[in-house]
C-alpha cells in the first residue's frame, strides 16, 4: 500500500520559519538496537520535515554499522522514499548491533563517512546504549576530524566547516523504560499486541477453566507486564522492580483457588521476562506453572510472546507520537549550536519537549543499580509517578481485603454512564466500583443512564460483579443521551429514596451537559448537594475541561485500520474478481454493531479475508493507481477524529469544523493531489468529519473529486460511521478509564471523609466536578468555570489543544503551513513521567 502523503507543492522554505533554514545543512537518521514499531513514522518524519526546511536527509542502513562502513549504507532520502512506510512494522533502514563502534577506531572510520557527506546533524532512534554512543560520538567529533586531517583523509578546511556535531534522540523501545518520556515509540504498540494475545486466552481458558501463565517481554523494566495485567485484569503479575515478597507462592495460589471458589473460570498470571525474588533469584513462567500444578492441581499453560510483541502495524498513538518527535526532531536540530548539550525528544502529557539526554540515560541506569543493589521501593520511585501509580492501583483492584478488614465509611456511591457508548467505560465502571469499596463504600450501579435512575434502576454492585469488565466493548450498564432536566424531581426522589451520598458520571458532552443541569438545580432539590464528579469518555473527544476522552483512541485506530484494510480490499477487487464476495461480508461485519454488546469490528471470518486478501494483494500485481479515498469520521462539530486520524494515517486533507474551508480550498486540494498521480505516490486520501460543513458534504466532496479528477484519479468513499464506537477498547482506553476512574474514587473518599452523618451540604463550585488531562497534569476543574470555556451550540471546547498539530499533517504532505513553535525550542529539566502515561 501506498502512503497517502503528496510530494508535488513547491519546496520553497517557508517565510515564517526562514530562521530554522536547513539550507546547507544536511542531517543523518539512523534507528539502532531493538526495533520497535513506529520507527518508520518517525524515520518519515524527520526525512519529509528536514526536506521541507531545505536541508539534505541521509539514510543511515543497519544502525553504526552502517555508518562504519560507509559507502552504499549512507544514502540521500528523496521525500517519496519514505512513503508507504507508516504502517508498516520495524524499521526500513535496518538496526543491527555494532561492536566495531564501541571502539575509537570505528568511530575515525564513521566520522570519516559522515564529514565527506557533509553530514553535522545526527538523529538517532532508539534505546538508551544507541543514545550513550550517539553523545560520546558528538563528544570526540572535533577531536576525530583533526585525526582524519592529520591522516590526510580529509583537509584542514572540511575541519572548520563541519567543527561540530548535533545529535538528538528519540527513544524506541517497546519496554517503555527510558527515564524522562511518558512513552517511548513501540510500547504502545506492544500492548495491542499483548492485550490480542491476552483477549484470545481468556476464551479458551474460560472454557476448559485453566490457568494461563503469560510471559511478556522485559529484561530490566516490567512496564510491559504491568500495564498489561491492568489492562486485562490478571490475577498477578510478576516484575523485576517489585519482586514479591517472602511467602508469595502460599499467597498467589490462595488468591487463585478464592478466585476458582467464586466461579472464576479461569486465572491470568502475566510474567515480565526479567522477573526476580527479592534475592535477584529469577522467578520463570515454567517455575510458576510448576507451582500452580503441584499446589492447586489447576490445569496450566504457558505461553511466550517473545518477539511478536514487536512485530505488526504500530498503533495510531504510535504513528502520532512518532511524527510530533521526528518532527521536533529536526527543529531541535536546526536551531542547536556548539554549545547545545545532545537532547532527546519527550513526551510530557501531550507535549513534546527537548530533555538532556545523559541526564535521562544517567536516571534510566540509576533504576537498574537500585534493582541491582535490591532497594526496590526506590527503583519504583526512580520509574516515575506514573510506574509507581500503576502499581498501587493494580495492586487495589486485584487483591481485595477481607470485609473485617475494610473500614466502613456508611456511604452509597452510585455509578453512571450518560452519552453515546465508547469503548473503555466498562472498565472505568470496574475501576471505580472496586476502588470504592476498599475505600469502604457502598456501591450502587444505575442502569441506561438519567431514565433508568428516573426509573429506579439502581442496584447495588459488588467486586466479583465486574470481574472481566476491562476488554469488553459497548456499556454494560447500558447508556443512553436522555438529559436529566426533565426528570429532576424523580431522579432527586430515587437518590434520596437510595441515600446516595455521591455521584460518579462517565460519559461524554451530554454527560457535561447533565452535571450542568444538576449543578443548577441544587438550591431546588437537596439530594443533588452531594460530590457529583464526571470522567470523560467518547470517541469525539469533545468534553471540556480534559485534552483526552475515554473511547478515542480505540476510535483512532478503527479509523486508520479500517482504511488501511479498505485501500488493500479495493485494490484487490480490481484485479480479482473473487474479493467482490469478501468485500461485502467485512461491510455486513461492520455494519454489525450493538452498543452494550462487545461485538469485534471484524469477526473471525472477516479478519480471515483482510489477512488472506494481504497476503494475495502482495504476490500479485500491485493493484489498482491513481485512486483517492475520501473517508468520513465522527466527532460531531468536533475534528479531532478526523484530524489524528489523518496524521496517523499520512492523509492530504482533513477537513474539519473548527478550520472554515470553502470550494477555492477544495479546489486546490484537487490540483495537489492531480499533480501528486504525476509521481510514484498515487494514492490519495482525504478525511471528512461529519459535520465540518453543512453543504460540503461527503457526497459533494466525492463528487467533486471524481469530476475534477476524471482522466487523472478516480474515487473512493467510505463513512465509518458507529463502527468507531464499537470493538473491544484499546490498551490505552482500559487503562486511562481505570486509573481516571480510580482518582476519580479518590476525590469522592476525601470529599465524604467526616462527612456522613454530619447533615453537611455539598453546595459550593467544586464539588461538582469533570476529571480531566490537561497537558501534563490530572486536573478536577468546576463545571461552573468550564462554562467559559465551552461553544455549547457545537458541542466542543472553545480552545482544543491538537489544533496546534494540524500543520504537522499539512507540513509532512507537502502543504505549506504556519507552525507553532511558542511551546518548543528550549531544553526542560529531567523529573519523573507525568499523568499521561496511563498506558
Amino acid at each position: 500500500m501506498s502512503d497517502q502523503d503528496s510530494s508535488t507543492s513547491s519546496t520553497s522554505f517557508p517565510k515564517y520559519l526562514e530562521h530554522l533554514s536547513g539550507d546547507g545543512k544536511a542531517i543523518g537518521v539512523l534507528t539502532s538496537g531493538g526495533d520497535a514499531q513506529g520507527m518508520n513514522a518517525a524515520v518519515r518524519a524527520v526525512v519529509r520535515m528536514g526536506i521541507y526546511t531545505g536541508a539534505k536527509v541521509y539514510f543511515i542502513y543497519e544502525g553504526y554499522q552502517g555508518m562504519v562502513d560507509g559507502g552504499s549504507n549512507i544514502v540521500e532520502a528523496k521525500w517519496e522514499c519514505v512513503s508507504s512506510i507508516l504502517q508498516v512494522g520495524g524499521t526500513i533502514i535496518g538496526s543491527a548491533r555494532c561492536q566495531a563502534f564501541r571502539s575509537r577506531e570505528g568511530r575515525l572510520k564513521a566520522a570519516c563517512n559522515l564529514v565527506r557527506l557533509g553530514i553535522t546533524n545526527l538523529c538517532v532512534i532508539g534505546g538508551d546504549g544507541s543514545l550513550t554512543g550517539a553523545n560520546l560520538f558528538r563528544k570526540e567529533w572535533s577531536g576525530l576530524l583533526e585525526e582524519l586531517a592529520k591522516n590526510g583523509e580529509i583537509d584542514s578546511d572540511t575541519v572548520k566547516k563541519h567543527a561540530y556535531l548535533n545529535v538528538v534522540g528519540m527513544v524506541g523501545s517497546i519496554d517503555n523504560d527510558f527515564c524522562g518520556t511518558d512513552m517511548t515509540i513501540g510500547t504502545d504498540s506492544a500492548l495491542h499486541r499483548i492485550i490480542e494475545v491476552v483477549d484470545a486466552i481468556m476464551t479458551t481458558a474460560q472454557s476448559h477453566q485453566r490457568t494461563f501463565v503469560l510471559e511478556v517481554m522485559g529484561r530490566h523494566c516490567g512496564y510491559l507486564a504491568l500495564v498489561s495485567a491492568l489492562a486485562c485484569g490478571a490475577d498477578w503479575v510478576f516484575l523485576p522492580e517489585s519482586p514479591p515478597e517472602e511467602g508469595w507462592e502460599e499467597e498467589m495460589c490462595l488468591k487463585l483457588s478464592e478466585n476458582r471458589a467464586r466461579k472464576k473460570r479461569l486465572n491470568i498470571i502475566i510474567v515480565s521476562e526479567g522477573a526476580i525474588d527479592t534475592q535477584n533469584k529469577p522467578i520463570t513462567s515454567e517455575k510458576i506453572k510448576e507451582l500452580v500444578v503441584t499446589n492447586l492441581g489447576f490445569d496450566t499453560r504457558v505461553t511466550i510472546l517473545g518477539h511478536v510483541q514487536r512485530g505488526g502495524t504500530p498503533s495510531a498513538f504510535d504513528r502520532i507520537l512518532a511524527s510530533r518527535m521526528g518532527v521536533e526532531a529536526v527543529l531541535a536540530l536546526l536551531e542547536a549550536t556548539p554549545e547545545t548539550p545532545a537532547c532527546v525528544v519527550s513526551l510530557r502529557g501531550n507535549q513534546a519537549v527537548r530533555l538532556p539526554l545523559m541526564e535521562c540515560v544517567q536516571m534510566t541506569q540509576d533504576v537498574q543499580k537500585a534493582m541491582d543493589e535490591r532497594r526496590f521501593d526506590e527503583a519504583v520511585k526512580l520509574r516515575g509517578r506514573s510506574f509507581e501509580g500503576n502499581l498501587n492501583t493494580y495492586k487495589r483492584l486485584a487483591i481485595k481485603e477481607p470485609d473485617d478488614k475494610i473500614p466502613k465509611s456508611n456511604c452509597n456511591v452510585a455509578i453512571i454512564n450518560v452519552g453515546a457508548p465508547a469503548a473503555g467505560m466498562n472498565a472505568a465502571v470496574r475501576s471505580a466500583v472496586r476502588v470504592g469499596i476498599a475505600e469502604g463504600h457502598k456501591m450502587f450501579a444505575i442502569y441506561d443512564g438519567f431514565d433508568g435512575l428516573a426509573n429506579g434502576q439502581i442496584k447495588e454492585i459488588g467486586w466479583g460483579d465486574v470481574g472481566g469488565w476491562t476488554g469488553q466493548g459497548g456499556s454494560i450498564l447500558g447508556t443512553k443521551r436522555t438529559l436529566p432536566g426533565k426528570y429532576l424531581e424523580k431522579i432527586a426522589e430515587q437518590m434520596h429514596s437510595k441515600n446516595i451520598n455521591a455521584l460518579l458520571i462517565i460519559g461524554g458532552f451530554e454527560a457535561y451537559l447533565g452535571l450542568l443541569e444538576l449543578a443548577a438545580a441544587r438550591n431546588k432539590h437537596e439530594a443533588f448537594c452531594v460530590p457529583m464528579v464526571m470522567v470523560p469518555a467518547t470517541v469525539s473527544n469533545n468534553v471540556p475541561g480534559s485534552d483526552f476522552s475515554i473511547g478515542a483512541d480505540t476510535a483512532l485506530n478503527t479509523i486508520t485500520d479500517g482504511f488501511h484494510s479498505a485501500v488493500l480490499l479495493s485494490e484487490a477487487r480490481n484485479s480479482h474478481d473473487e474479493f467482490c464476495i469478501p468485500i461485502c461480508v467485512l461491510a455486513a461485519t461492520i455494519s454489525n454493531d450493538v452498543p452494550g454488546t462487545d461485538i469485534s469490528i471484524g469477526s473471525d471470518t472477516s479478519l480471515n479475508v483482510v489477512v488472506q486478501t494481504c497476503d494475495r494483494i502482495k504476490q500479485s500485481a500491485s493493484g489498482t493507481k491513481r485512486r483517492v479515498f475520501i473517508i468520513e469520521t465522527m466527532g460531531g462539530y468536533c475534528g479531532y477524529l478526523a484530524n489524528m486520524g489523518g496524521l496517523a494515517a499520512g492523509a492530504d486533507a482533513a477537513y474539519i469544523f473548527e478550520e472554515q474551508f470553502d470550494i477555492r480550498d477544495l479546489q486546490s486540494n484537487v490540483m495537489h493531489l492531480t499533480e501528486k498521480m504525476k509521481t510514484s505516490i498515487q494514492r490519495g486520501l482525504v478525511l471528512r468529519n461529519e459535520n465540518c460543513s453543512v453543504n460540503y458534504t461527503t457526497d459533494f466532496i466525492y463528487q467533486l473529486y471524481s469530476e475534477e479528477g476524471k482522466g487523472v484519479f478516480d474515487c473512493r468513499k467510505n463513512v465509518l460511521g458507529h463502527m468507531q464506537q464499537g470493538g473491544a477498547p484499546s490498551p490505552f482506553d482500559r487503562n486511562f478509564g481505570t486509573k481516571i476512574s480510580a482518582k476519580a474514587m479518590e476525590w469522592i473518599s476525601a470529599k465524604l471523609k467526616g462527612s456522613h452523618g454530619t447533615g453537611k451540604k455539598f453546595v459550593s463550585d467544586d464539588s461538582i466536578c469533570v476529571l480531566g488531562i490537561q497537558k501534563r497534569d490530572l486536573l478536577f476543574k468546576p463545571v461552573a468555570e468550564l462554562r467559559k470555556a465551552t461553544d455549547f451550540e457545537h458541542r466542543i471546547p472553545k480552545q482544543q489543544w491538537w489544533l496546534k498539530l494540524r500543520p504537522i499533517m499539512k507540513i509532512l504532505a507537502k502543504y505549506e503551513a504556519s507552525y507553532d513553535m511558542s511551546d518548543v525550542g528550549k531544553l526542560e529539566p529531567v523529573h519523573n513521567h507525568g499523568e499521561l502515561s496511563a498506558i
